[in-house]
């Protein structure tokens, strides 16, 4: 195992808990904290950056994300062997209209093969999750939410259903990303019935090309939904980004719902 390393104190940010993950993924990149080293315990990690216990068990968590570290029971956090160089995205591209759409846009991509797949994977009880999923995510939106964890779990069940474990992990990993941008549309799509209509439509049509066994109709379902989000997006109110679509958008890197920020 290597010397052990010491970290500075970390100045006060809006989020500390990525520049902790950020301090620590700098020295596994550099070589200084090496494959199967044990990353200093918690208390250890507070103590050396000045942080709260909390925002250390974050930064771990951010890091376990990318696949940088893993726990091992009763014995700690340790380095694991690099594999493919973790994405990062910009923050301060992530606070525009412009952003959300170019997220959008990545979901584009991948949602349509994804929903193709299912077409040609799917089982039965595939398509009961799904169809439940739909049902569910209806009752959530009569019921005054906002309906972001239902839709997630709605493509979720789609992802499951195309069999595909290295496209679901990639999913995964860029849920902390794309969640915000859902957060986004779906609050949009809230403000206009027509805009809720629409979603429903092609909730429906993606389902019923999965249920037939059309895998060219459920990725073009797929794609005609995310070119939708994206048009309802650049015909949302202007009032939308002045008020709440900025305060989303401004987290959306992060992953968190606006109230769920910590320091």
């Amino acid at each position: 195992m290597s010397s052990p390393t010491h970290f500075p104190a970390i100045a006060p940010s809006a989020r500390l808990s990525e520049r902790v993950a950020d301090a620590l993924s700098a020295e596994i990149r550099s070589g200084r904290l090496r494959p199967g080293d044990r990353l200093p315990t918690e208390p250890e990690l507070a103590e050396q950056f000045s942080v709260s216990r909390t925002v250390v068990r974050e930064a771990v968590s951010r890091m376990k994300s990318v696949g940088l570290v893993e726990s091992r029971q009763g014995s700690g956090v340790y380095v694991l062997e690099a594999t493919i160089p973790p994405l990062s995205f910009d923050a301060s591209y992530a606070v525009s209209k412009e952003a959300v759409i170019q997220m959008v846009e990545v979901r584009r991509a991948l949602e349509a093969e994804v929903a193709g797949l299912a077409a040609q994977r799917r089982t039965q009880a595939d398509v009961r999750q799904i169809r439940q999923a739909i049902v569910t995510l209806d009752r959530a939106v009569k019921a005054g939410g906002d309906g972001v964890q239902e839709d997630v779990a709605f493509h979720r069940a789609i992802a499951d259903a195309a069999s595909n474990p290295f496209l679901l992990s990639t999913l995964q990993y860029l849920s902390q990303f794309l969640h915000g941008a859902t957060r986004v549309t779906r609050a949009n799509e809230a403000r206009r019935g027509d805009f809720a209509r629409e979603v429903k439509e092609e909730h429906q049509a993606i389902l019923a090309a999965i249920e037939s066994n059309d895998a060219a109709a459920a990725r073009a379902a797929a794609f005609d939904h995310m070119n939708n989000a994206i048009r309802r997006i650049e015909e949302a109110d202007p009032a939308f980004w002045r008020q709440e679509g900025a305060v989303l958008a401004r987290v959306l890197m992060s992953g968190l719902a606006p109230d769920a920020q910590r320091p």
